[in-house]
């Protein structure tokens, strides 16, 4: 630390940050030497530690979260932080996150108000039902759901309808930890309306329909429509509610995906689905339906536990107006995305192509199959275009993982020895950034 070159190295950075890089660079030598990677004990000149420690210095300074560019071919990747927000709904956000705001506080009474109103408002004209409430994911919304309306008592569900979402959180998991109890009916494959019909009783609570938003079972198969279970929840006296998963809030142009108000108009008397979806807001959870119903769930002691913040809130309406009050295919990121042409995609391949300088190294404009993601439209696929980049030096592993630890990483995929970095989701912006470092990691010798 007191050595003249790592003072001159690390001027302008904190010593808390040049002591953690002093230390992760001695730590690795020490493990190279422990493992006999190193050969030889030797001394090590400062020249060769300094400019290690200051690299190692200013990763410790950077976020941990990140900018990435999104090369995938998946547009919502839930491990990339699902669907980015507008620019307007971002705006807002930052907005209210620098500052004090109405967050709680009706202005023209001078007195403590909802923090809802705003988004519940706008959710019931886009989806037109008679009430709803916003949370934190759509996860919570279904506990919140289940634990308001049906702890201690039944819920009916089809088998072929117990869901898993990401990180192994399953539909029976939810309903455990909410306090009720699951009543299966039908078969993997084929469930009847008879079945549920059978199935309700004097403990049953209510009947749930989970949309299989990230899977499709085809074949020798039968199912109940929701139009069918809001029907014989009527009769049966018994509330229909649906998970519907990704959250679609109008007709998507050649997409086959359900939408909110067609679960309404199919007479569910609670919905539930993500934000950060289909619908392009932030994570959220978001519940429409009949207003009675709403009412129990907004005084149930779980609701406080996941409500929405005051940014995430902001951005989410901020979203929804997008929908009403301009064009959500031209505004809405994700929306755009999904719109895009394939002949635009193969022009911005191009021009990467045309960016990147690589003398003899394979970069090649290519046609792919990029996907929706996020849970959304299982098994079908976008038209897309894409660079398909390998070298004979280094492994297709190689490449992405330099690709991953740029300075603005990139994330593709390996697809038959080569990496493909798929331009559906790709600004036009990030054509620079991506012919750099295209080039830097293709004239790179070893791995």
């Amino acid at each position: 630390m007191a050595s003249p070159e790592i003072k001159a190295g690390a001027v302008g950075l904190p010593r808390a940050a040049v002591t953690a890089g002093v230390r992760e660079v001695l730590d690795a030598y020490r493990r190279r030497l422990l493992a006999g990677e190193i050969k030889a004990y030797r001394t090590l000149a400062m020249s060769e530690l300094t400019p290690l420690v200051v690299a190692a210095a200013k990763r410790f300074l950077r976020p941990a979260a990140r900018r990435v560019i999104n090369a995938t071919g998946i547009i919502i990747h839930t491990n990339l932080g699902r669907a980015p927000l507008a620019v307007e709904a971002a705006a807002v956000a930052a907005d209210i996150a620098t500052a004090y705001s109405n967050l709680e506080y009706d202005l023209a009474k001078g007195e403590r108000g909802g923090r809802t109103g705003a988004v519940e408002s706008l959710l019931v004209e886009l989806s037109g039902a008679e009430a709803a409430l916003a949370v934190n994911n759509n996860a919570a919304a279904l506990l919140l759901v289940l634990a308001a309306l049906s702890k201690g008592r039944e819920v009916v569900v089809s088998r072929g309808e117990l869901i898993e979402i990401g990180g192994s959180f399953r539909l029976p998991e939810i309903m455990a930890a909410a306090g009720c109890v699951m009543r299966e009916v039908g078969t993997t494959n084929k469930t009847h309306l008879k079945d549920y019909e059978s199935a309700i009783g004097k403990k049953t609570a209510l009947l749930l329909k989970a949309h299989t938003s990230n899977y499709r079972v085809i074949g020798f198969t039968a199912g109940v429509s929701l139009a069918e279970l809001a029907t014989l929840g009527k009769i049966k006296k018994k509330a229909v509610v649906e998970d519907l998963g990704s959250g679609n809030l109008i007709d998507l142009p050649g997409l086959n995906e359900p939408t909110v108000r067609a679960s309404v108009d199919a007479g569910a008397d609670l919905v539930t689905f993500s934000g950060d979806k289909l619908l392009g807001g932030p994570q959220c959870g978001l519940i429409v339906g009949r207003a009675a119903l709403v009412a129990k769930l907004r005084t149930h002691p779980i609701y406080r536990a996941v409500r929405l913040d005051k940014m995430n809130l902001a951005a989410l309406e901020a979203t929804l107006r997008l929908y009403l009050f301009d064009d959500p295919l031209e505004k809405v990121p994700i929306l755009a995305l999904l719109n895009r042409k394939p002949a635009e995609l193969k022009a911005r391949a191009q021009k990467l192509a045309a960016a990147t300088s690589v003398g003899d190294t394979g970069v090649a404009v290519v046609q792919t199959q990029a996907r929706v993601g996020g849970g959304s439209l299982p098994g079908e696929t976008l038209m897309s275009y894409g660079l398909r980049l390998v070298s004979p030096n280094i492994s297709a592993d190689g490449l992405a993982t330099r690709l991953r630890q740029g300075e603005t990483p990139i994330i593709g995929r390996i697809e038959n020895d080569g990496v493909i970095l798929d331009m559906i989701a790709v600004d036009d912006n990030d054509i620079e950034t991506m012919a750099e470092a295209i080039e830097r990691v293709l004239n790179s010798r070893t791995f």
